[in-house]
C-alpha cells in the first residue's frame, strides 16, 4: 500500500487532507504530539468524517496510524523513509518546529534511496511551502542539499475547507463542511490523489482564496465579536455587517480582477459562493475560532493588510479594508493569547507603532491614516 506522512492530527489534518489520501488508497500516518490522538489513532485504526448538512452524512476513513514527533523522533523519520508524500496542516507558525525533524528523514531517505517523494505545506499561507523548505534547508549539510534535485520535490498549495472547532468528546471523528479545494503548483506528474487539482500558475489561487475566502471569514468573526455574535452564521444574519462584509469583498475582488485578470461576474459567483458557505448554521463556527491569532492575521502578506496594500498601490479603494483592519485591532477576546498581547502591545505603543511593527506599514502611509481614522470610529461605536 502507497504510504502518506502528514503533520497535523487535529481536525483539519484527520478532516481534510488525511481524509483524502486514505480516499485515494494510501495508509496515513498522523504525526503530532497529541498523545491521546495518537493513541486512539493507533488503537482503533480509522474514523468518520461527517459533513455539515441536514442529512449529516458519514465516510469512514481506515488505513491510519499514529506518532509522536516528541516521543517518537526516530520512527518518524523511518516513516517519511517509505512515505510517497510528506504533507503539513499544523499552522504556518508551526512549520519552524517540524522542519528539524523532517530534514532528519530527509537526509537518511537521500542517503538510502532514489526513490521520489514530495513535500506540501497545507497551510493558509502564501510559499508556505517554499518557508518549509528554507527551514528544513537550515538542518541540511551541503552535501545532502546537493542531493535533493530530482528526489525531493516541494509544491506550494491552496487549501480550503471550514473545520470548526467541535466537542469532540473523545472520539477522531471529525465534522466538516461539504465544499473543499485543495490546489498544488506544479509541471510534474505527479502520483494521484483524490480532490488535488494540479496547476502551473497557483498564484492566482492562493490569492483568491486567501482574498476571499480568508478575508470574509475574518471580517465577519471580527465584526462579529465587536457586535457580541457567537457564531459566524449568527454574525452573518446581521444585514449591516453581511453588507460592510460584502463592500470588502467588492475591495478584494477589484484587486484580484485588475491583478489576474479575473472575470467579473465570474469572481461576483464566486463571492457569493463563499459568503452561502458561511451561512451553514450546522458548521456553528464560533467568531473566536475564526478570530483567533489576530497578530498573524494582521501580517503584511496576510488576509487583511496585504489587500488593503495591493489595492493602494492600484489606486483601488480599501476604506472597507481598513475598518476590517481596525476591527481586528480591537479584537480582545481575554482567552486569546494574540489577542492578548495585541492589546498589550497598543496600550503600550499605540496603534500607529503597532501597524508598523506587525503589519509593516509606514506611520505616514495612506493605510495607517485610514485604519487608524476607522479604529477611532469603531471605537465610539463599541462603547
Amino acid at each position: 500500500m502507497k504510504k502518506t506522512v502528514h503533520f497535523g492530527a487535529g481536525n483539519i489534518g484527520r478532516g481534510f487532507i488525511g481524509a483524502l489520501f486514505s480516499q485515494s488508497g494510501y495508509h496515513v500516518t498522523f504525526v503530532d504530539i497529541a498523545e491521546q490522538i495518537i493513541n486512539q489513532l493507533n488503537e482503533e485504526k480509522s474514523y468518520q468524517v461527517k459533513l455539515a448538512t441536514d442529512k449529516g452524512e458519514t465516510t469512514k476513513i481506515n488505513n491510519v496510524s499514529g506518532l509522536n514527533n516528541m516521543t517518537q523522533e526516530n520512527e518518524v523519520v523511518e516513516a517519511i523513509q517509505q512515505a510517497t508524500y510528506l504533507t503539513t496542516a499544523i499552522g504556518p507558525n508551526i512549520l519552524p518546529r517540524i522542519a528539524p525533524l523532517i530534514a532528519r528523514g530527509l537526509k537518511e531517505r537521500v542517503n538510502s534511496q532514489n526513490e521520489k517523494l514530495y513535500v506540501i505545506a497545507c497551510e493558509n499561507q502564501i510559499g508556505a511551502t517554499d518557508i518549509l523548505r528554507n527551514h528544513i534547508l537550515e538542518h541540511l549539510d551541503d552535501e545532502t542539499k546537493g542531493k535533493l534535485d530530482g528526489r525531493i520535490y516541494f509544491f506550494n498549495s491552496a487549501v480550503d475547507r471550514i473545520v470548526p472547532i467541535q466537542d469532540n468528546k473523545g472520539s477522531l471523528d471529525v465534522l466538516v463542511e461539504t465544499y473543499y479545494e485543495w490546489v498544488v503548483e506544479t509541471s510534474e506528474i505527479i502520483p494521484e490523489v483524490q480532490g488535488m487539482k494540479i496547476v502551473e500558475d497557483l498564484a492566482p489561487y492562493i490569492e483568491r482564496k486567501l482574498f476571499t475566502v480568508n478575508t470574509g471569514h475574518a471580517v465577519i468573526a471580527y465584526l462579529g465579536y465587536l457586535s457580541g455574535k457567537s457564531t459566524i452564521d449568527q454574525t452573518l444574519a446581521d444585514e449591516k455587517i453581511a453588507k460592510q462584509v460584502q463592500e470588502t469583498l467588492k475591495e478584494t475582488g477589484a484587486y484580484l480582477i485588475k491583478q489576474y485578470g479575473l472575470d467579473e461576474a465570474e469572481h461576483t459567483k464566486y463571492i457569493n459562493k463563499i459568503l452561502e458557505r458561511f451561512k451553514n448554521p450546522y458548521l456553528n463556527d464560533a467568531v473566536t475560532r475564526v478570530a483567533r491569532g489576530p497578530i498573524r492575521k494582521l501580517g503584511p502578506e496576510d488576509r487583511l493588510v496585504r489587500p488593503a496594500t495591493e489595492a493602494q498601490k492600484a489606486g483601488l479603494s480599501y476604506s472597507n479594508l481598513a475598518k476590517a483592519i481596525a476591527a481586528a485591532l480591537l479584537f480582545d477576546f481575554n482567552e486569546d493569547e494574540e489577542a492578548q498581547k495585541l492589546q498589550a502591545m497598543i496600550k503600550e505603543n499605540g496603534v500607529m507603532n503597532v501597524l508598523k511593527e506587525i503589519s509593516k506599514l509606514e506611520e505616514n502611509s495612506e493605510v495607517t491614516k485610514e485604519v487608524i481614522n476607522q479604529y477611532e470610529k469603531l471605537q465610539q461605536e463599541v462603547k
